[in-house]
């Protein structure tokens, strides 16, 4: 049997296409095999692709190439650039995006989730809220162990918005759960406005917190973004131009008049 021959064989058996490795020596010689297995493989690749993306949730955003650099007051480019390596899946760190409101951090968690997605990695994006309040409203304790398993074998998972609310000890029992149970095991995303010393005011009274993030600061990339809001500064020009494109029709209006 040819090489090429046995690289279809080993095809049919990976796609687990049992008639045709049962009758292989019947089919073997046709000349159709080689682009049905071909077609069949793509087809499922596309598939899982797809079903990947679904099971991802990243949602929309803007691509990297649209990112302004020249916005931030503070930002170091390299060091993001950097993470889309994705070395740091391989090492088992997790990132921390620490910034204001409007300044990107969420578009550079969903890159990185999407690059991870293609390059065949395991991706989950939720906001904080809706990771915890899902958590807590598990219908028993057994519920709760599967979702939490569900999210903790995942190899990149996003959790945005950390510290837009505040919780209860509940809520920071069961993050401090998920980051102890992906500790040094999968690598996590964390994107908040919130620095470090200030997460008591996340999670009031709540006596995890200091372990919480021991665990998920240890061996992390820890990106700083400072500066204003983009988003309100594109709020602002918005309104500027069509104040200026409103007050050139009053213009052109009055001088018919």
């Amino acid at each position: 049997m040819t090489k090429d021959l046995k690289d279809l064989q080993k095809l049919a058996s990976r796609l687990g296409l049992r008639a045709i490795e049962s009758n292989w020596s019947q089919y073997a010689d046709e000349p159709w095999l080689a682009d049905l297995l071909k077609a069949e493989e793509s087809e499922r690749e596309k598939r899982s692709l797809e079903r990947r993306i679904r099971e991802a949730q990243i949602g929309q955003f803007k691509p990297m190439a649209e990112f302004d650099w020249s916005w931030p007051e503070k930002v170091d480019r390299q060091q993001v650039e950097d993470l889309f390596s994705l070395s740091f899946l391989l090492q088992k760190e997790n990132v921390i995006l620490l910034a204001t409101n409007g300044l990107g951090k969420s578009m550079i968690a969903q890159n990185l989730a999407f690059s991870a997605l293609m390059a065949g990695h395991n991706t989950r994006c939720v906001k904080a809220s809706k990771m915890l309040d899902e958590l807590l409203e598990c219908d028993g304790a057994a519920s709760r162990k599967r979702r939490m398993k569900k999210l903790c074998r995942v190899e990149l998972l996003v959790v945005d918005e950390v510290g837009y609310m505040s919780y209860d000890n509940r809520y920071a029992d069961l993050l401090y759960e998920v980051i102890s149970e992906r500790y040094q095991k999968q690598s996590t995303i964390i994107t908040t406005n919130k620095a470090f010393t200030d997460w008591g005011e996340i999670f009031p009274s709540a006596g995890c917190v200091v372990t919480m993030v021991d665990r998920l600061t240890h061996n992390a990339e820890l990106i700083r973004i400072e500066g204003e809001s983009y988003r309100q500064n594109e709020a602002k020009e918005k309104a500027k131009a069509k104040e200026l494109a409103r007050a050139a029709k009053r213009s052109k209006v009055a001088t018919k008049g």
